[in-house]
C-alpha cells in the first residue's frame, strides 16, 4: 500500500481531516431523539438533517484539484 494512489483528485477543505466525530455526534443525537419519540408514541425524525446539517460539521466539504499541479495530494 505504500505506493497506492487515489483514483479521484478530490480533497477536504479546512484543517480537520475527518468528519468521523461529527457523524458520531449527530447519530447519537438522532438515536436519542428516535428513542424518545418511540416511547411517547410520536413520529421519529425522518433523517439526520432534522438534527444537524452537514454545514455545521468541522470540515467544510470537498473540492477537486488538478493532479498535475499537486501530485503529492494523490497519495493515499
Amino acid at each position: 500500500m505504500s505506493r497506492s494512489k487515489k483514483k479521484t483528485p478530490i480533497c477536504g477543505i479546512a484543517a480537520n481531516n475527518s468528519e468521523k466525530e461529527d457523524k458520531r455526534r449527530v447519530n447519537r443525537k438522532f438515536r436519542h431523539k428516535e428513542r424518545i419519540a418511540i416511547n411517547k408514541d410520536k413520529d421519529p425524525p425522518e433523517d439526520l438533517d432534522e438534527i444537524e446539517t452537514e454545514w455545521e460539521f468541522n470540515k467544510d466539504g470537498r473540492q477537486y484539484f488538478d493532479p498535475d499541479k499537486f501530485p503529492e495530494l494523490m497519495r493515499k
